[in-house]
């Protein structure tokens, strides 16, 4: 789960190993710096990010705190409450299984949406597959993935 003791650099830990770039490699400490700076305004820099995640430092600000929480799409009480850290990771483990990315990102995007809105999601997914001509599929099981055309 989140780590054994619970603390902020364990818990940065699991993200940055489950939460991936789109073409699945991990994201860089000034890869997450430079995202948070320009699209969030916050300034951080990307030695403070390795520091945090080290366990050098552990005392963040509130600010902080929820542009690493923005960055990585979940809550900022994942950082703070044991249990919704252990809930947030029990989605992750599950989602990781997809080995995408941007799946992981919608899912948590779409988390605690009323059954309307997840149906039109799901709407919305099997006309994107069907616009890229990928087969459709019930749900119940990660979809296989059509071969892109030669």
């Amino acid at each position: 789960m989140a780590g054994v003791d619970g603390s902020l650099a364990s818990r940065l830990d699991h993200l940055f190993d489950k939460i991936r770039r789109p073409d699945g490699k991990p994201y860089s400490y000034e890869q997450v710096a430079e995202a948070i700076r320009s699209q969030q305004g916050v300034g951080v820099t990307h030695t403070y990010i390795w520091r945090l995640h080290k366990g050098k430092s552990d005392n963040p600000t509130i600010k902080v705190l929820i542009a690493l929480a923005t960055f990585f799409a979940v809550p900022v009480t994942y950082f703070l409450d044991p249990q919704t850290a252990d809930d947030v990771d029990e989605v992750m483990d599950r989602v990781a299984l997809l080995h995408d990315a941007g799946v992981a990102r919608l899912a948590f995007r779409a988390a605690g949406l009323s059954t309307p809105s997840l149906e039109t999601l799901a709407t919305m997914a099997d006309l994107a597959r069907k616009i890229e001509g990928k087969a459709a599929h019930n749900g119940d099981e990660p979809a296989e993935e059509t071969p892109e055309p030669s």
